[in-house]
């Protein structure tokens, strides 16, 4: 059956996905060059991702949406079992929002492009000028009304195992007053972990947990770290 599986991904998955991302790319590029980055940067990949979902017979299932609102922003910290943590956030959040993402994404092509015309939050921590570069990039969409979706763990995990968080996610937070909303991934370090090349089949759980109000509550960014941290733990199975 295994066979079989690979053989459909090979002639009919893969190509499929490659002509999805392509148009996907190019509609971002132009509706934001148009002006519309807020809609073409986010709409287009909802249906993008759930492509990669739907072909790969990966079943998503959403628990808490009822704990955010569409009219506020937060920022989204999630563990990072594989590459399907993208596509599940995407696909399934339900929540406009921009990716901090690495450096080195920028240049893979049509996607890099896309990411770029729709100001995603590249992370450069190359040089101290780079960083506060980063952080005035993310000031500026934040001070929009967007949300952020931040890996803390800042790469996949190699064993599903969480890695340590980063504080960088915690800090903007914090100086803009924002929500923090754990979101547990669970199932994707199954469907595809960072050593593997093609996904399996699998059924991938996101949970919303309820914002963490940094500023209201008292918070000290340790305590945010590891109270945002122990939420999505406590949604693994």
């Amino acid at each position: 059956m295994m066979i079989l599986y690979r053989i459909y991904q090979i002639l009919i998955m893969c190509p499929l996905i490659v002509v999805a991302t392509i148009i996907t790319a190019l509609c971002t590029v132009i509706g934001s060059a148009l002006g519309f980055g807020k809609w073409w940067g986010y709409y287009p990949e909802i249906i993008w991702s759930r492509i990669f979902c739907w072909l790969a017979f990966v079943k998503v299932t959403v628990r808490g949406r009822e704990n955010i609102d569409a009219g506020t922003s937060y920022v989204f910290v999630a563990n990072h079992q594989g590459a399907y943590d993208i596509f599940t956030i995407y696909g399934y959040l339900g929540h406009n929002f921009r990716w901090m993402m690495k450096e080195s994404l920028r240049k893979i092509p049509f996607v890099g492009w896309a990411c770029i015309w729709a100001k995603q939050i590249f992370v450069d921590n190359s040089t101290p000028s780079a960083t506060r570069r980063t952080m005035v990039q993310a000031e500026k969409q934040l001070r929009g009304g967007m949300s952020l979706v931040v890996f803390p763990e800042g790469a996949r995990t190699w064993t599903g195992e969480m890695r340590q968080f980063k504080k960088g996610a915690y800090r903007l937070a914090v100086e803009f007053n924002l929500p923090v909303v754990p979101l547990t991934i669970d199932g994707a370090f199954h469907v595809l972990p960072r050593f593997k090349k093609l996904p399996v089949p699998g059924h991938i759980y996101l949970t919303i947990h309820k914002p963490i109000h940094a500023e209201a509550d008292g918070h000290e960014l340790a305590k945010l770290m590891e109270e945002s941290r122990r939420a999505i733990e406590d949604g693994l199975r």
